[in-house]
């Protein structure tokens, strides 16, 4: 049963710039959202785009990554496992929400067609 964990790929969109914070620690994180597509064509035959959009953290060294290259609409892949956290809000209501924690990621696309020419 190795073969089944928790393992997440996606490749997307930077929805808009990534929030990046160093603890008193010194420890980095990095948080943004992707957006990936799937397209499809529905009964009528028509092409149909759906956006499903992923909340995404990264800690430590893949955070200090992220933080020079990543911006809005870099063309991203994310290798992670989702994760369950829990707070509780102004009224005292607990919430709860799911987010990829990224332990690695790669630039696609145009920009890492840049870099690589650098």
């Amino acid at each position: 049963m190795n073969a089944l964990r928790n393992k997440v790929q996606l490749i997307g969109n930077i929805g808009k710039t990534p929030e990046f914070k160093t603890f008193e620690s010194g420890k980095k994180m990095a948080r943004f959202s992707i957006a990936t597509n799937e397209v499809y064509r529905n009964a009528n035959g028509e092409r149909v785009t759906e956006t499903q959009w992923h909340n995404i953290i990264a800690w430590g060294k893949v955070a200090e990554i992220a933080e020079g290259i990543l911006d809005k609409g870099t063309e991203v892949a994310i290798e992670g496992k989702l994760t369950n956290n829990s707070y509780t809000d102004k009224s005292g209501v607990k919430r709860y929400f799911t987010q990829v924690q990224a332990n690695q990621l790669l630039l696609v696309g145009k920009k890492a067609e840049e870099e690589v020419k650098e």
